[in-house]
Order: C-alpha cells, then structure tokens, then sequence
C-alpha cells in the first residue's frame, strides 16, 4: 500500500513508519515541526528514518536515505492548497493522521492553535481523503474524551460529552466530524483513543520522560493530586502494533445497528473508534518506585493538587479491539520503562 502518515517526526508517527517502511509498504511522512517540545528530538527521529535535517524545506518531499519506499514532507495541515497538491501528487491508498497539537495542559493556555490543528487542520484531511478516493482514513483520538466519565474501564460504548479540556474536545470533535464522512462520502473512518503512550523516542512532556530526567538531575519531581493518579501506560510497540491492524482492517458500518439505542462507537457508515490501551492501570507512584528501581536511584517527589484538565484514573476497556482484530496490548510497564530509560541513556550519553 501507499499511506501518508501525519506526524512523523512525532513519538508514535516516527515508530509507525518505521514498521510500515520494514513492512514493504511505500510511506509518505509528514509534520509541520512545531517548536511544542524540543525540535533536536523532532529532526533526531526524522534522521534515524534517513531523512536529515539540512535536506528538509517546507513543502519539499524529501527521500530518505535509507529506505527507498519513504518519503517526508514538512507541512503543516491547515496549508490546505498544499496539502491538497499532495494528495493529488501521490495518490495515496490509506492515511493515517497521527498529526495534532498534542497535550491536556498547554491547552490552557495556547487554546487557538488546538482549535488551527486539530479541527481545521483535520477538516483539512477529511476533503482531501473525500475527493481522493481513500480506502480507509485512521487517526488518533485520545482517553482525555472520557472527561467527567466515572465508570471505569472507559468503553467506547459509554458517552463523551463531558470533556474537561480544549484539547479532549478537539478530539471528540475530530470522531464527530469522521462519523459525517463516514455517512454522507463513505469514507471509512477508524479513530483510535490512546492511553498514556510511552517508550523510546517518547515525548519530553510525557511522564516517564520528565520523572527520568528529573531524577536523574536531582531535581524533585511533580506528583500530582498527591499521588493519587491511575493511569493505563501502554507501550509504544504494542500501539504500534494495534494501528497496524486497524489500518488494514477498514470498518464496513453495521448493518443491525440500533438507532433506537446507539452504540457511539459504531454506525451503519462505514465508522469505528478503538480504546488502545493496556486494560491494566498503575498507580502513579507505582510507576515512580519502577522507574527508581531502573535508574537506582530515589526520586525527591513534590506532591502537588490535581492539575486543572486532568482526570484521576484512566483504564481502558479493549475487548472490541480484541474480538474484532484479535489484538491486546500486553507489554508489562517494568519492562516497558527499562525499555525507556536505556535509549534515554543511550540518547542523551548518560
């Protein structure tokens, strides 16, 4: 297949296109390279793919030198004649938007660029996917959707209409907006709520990444609302693994669906939203003590209230995942963080 996967200068689109590239499928790679966290981390992915930094331009494809099946292009998605230029250039077969402005808390306080990103920028993928001729169209949700939602394990069959960030609603948002292609083009659609995604080449605003560095450092680090989180950390091999499989499994829509009673994950259009997550929470500071253990070395912690836009607990309910494409991420979190903390080592010379 030919896929354009948005946001692979990013933590999870970078480890997508490396398996589809080994996979033998021709990928297209693109990223505006917004300056949200360090752009260093951002280009350093991009070159361990073959694609270096000197030879980036905007709206230029570039080839990457180590496999002839990948190509990058820096882009940002709401350049909409550009982007449309693109997909009449390439004509792709499938496309995954893994493409956002990413994080609960910068949401806060930069709320303009949630609202150029995420929903225009989306939009703009849905009319290039509609007027091309797209087989299938996966891109990421998140659990921050589940909002006020107290029933745990979170199941794609509950109700999201309770979002406590800009950026939970941008993602509801971008399933609503799906679903109406879904319907009115038949544009298969497949959105995918991640649950706390970490692993090598992760995020500097993510967890693991700044408790690593902080301890490492000697600096306290944050806990919020006391320590009392639970979160579902699912590890990037194994997410990896899921949008690979929904990918080549475009949904068809149900033809018994209940519209008297309608599950929100389904439709009789050709739409589907995933929970990936690993069905299996940690406290907090429990996954602090792992990350300890790994470095050797105690954390100081600050423990602080909750953060405005945070919830309290994430789990995810995966069996749809499981029933439909035989799938369950598995990768325990001790072995996940070791994973981690050794390219972090190894990255940073430390």
């Amino acid at each position: 297949m030919k896929i354009l996967i948005t946001g692979t200068a990013g933590f999870i689109g970078y480890h997508l296109a490396n398996y589809l590239i080994k996979r033998g499928d021709e990928v297209v790679g693109l990223d505006s390279i917004n300056d949200y966290y360090d752009v260093n981390l951002k280009y350093d992915r991009l070159k361990a793919a073959g694609i270096y930094k000197n030879d980036i331009a905007y709206n230029a494809l570039v080839k990457s030198k180590l496999y002839s099946n990948y190509s990058f292009i820096q882009l940002q998605l709401e350049d909409k004649s550009n982007l449309e230029k693109l997909f009449d250039s390439q004509n792709f077969d499938k496309v995954c938007n893994l493409a956002a402005q990413a994080g609960v808390r910068y949401s806060l306080t930069n709320p303009d660029v949630y609202i150029n990103s995420n929903i225009v920028g989306f939009l703009n993928i849905l009319e290039c996917c509609r007027h091309n001729n797209i087989k299938h169209l996966v891109y990421a949700s998140s659990s921050s959707v589940y909002g006020l939602n107290g029933k745990s394990p979170f199941s794609t069959s509950d109700n999201v209409d309770h979002p406590i960030s800009l950026y939970a609603a941008s993602k509801k948002s971008n399933e609503l907006m799906a679903h109406t292609y879904s319907h009115l083009f038949k544009l298969p659609t497949t959105g995918l709520r991640f649950f706390t995604v970490y692993g090598p080449w992760g995020r500097p605003d993510m967890a693991l990444f700044i408790f690593t560095k902080a301890i490492l450092e000697g600096k306290p680090i944050p806990v919020f609302n006391n320590g009392n989180m639970v979160r579902d950390f699912t590890y990037i091999k194994d997410i990896v693994e899921g949008v690979v499989r929904v990918i080549d499994n475009p949904p068809a829509g149900k033809s018994n669906w209940d519209a008297v009673h309608p599950d929100p994950s389904t439709s009789t259009a050709p739409y589907k939203v995933y929970n990936i997550g690993n069905n299996n929470p940690v406290r907090l500071l429990d996954f602090i003590e792992a990350i300890e253990h790994t470095l050797g070395k105690k954390a100081e912690k600050q423990f602080l209230p909750m953060q405005p836009g945070d919830v309290a607990a994430t789990c995810a309910d995966v069996q749809d995942l499981v029933d439909n494409l035989h799938y369950k991420p598995a990768t325990k979190v001790v072995d996940g963080i070791e994973e981690f903390i050794k390219w972090h080592g190894e990255y940073y010379g430390k």
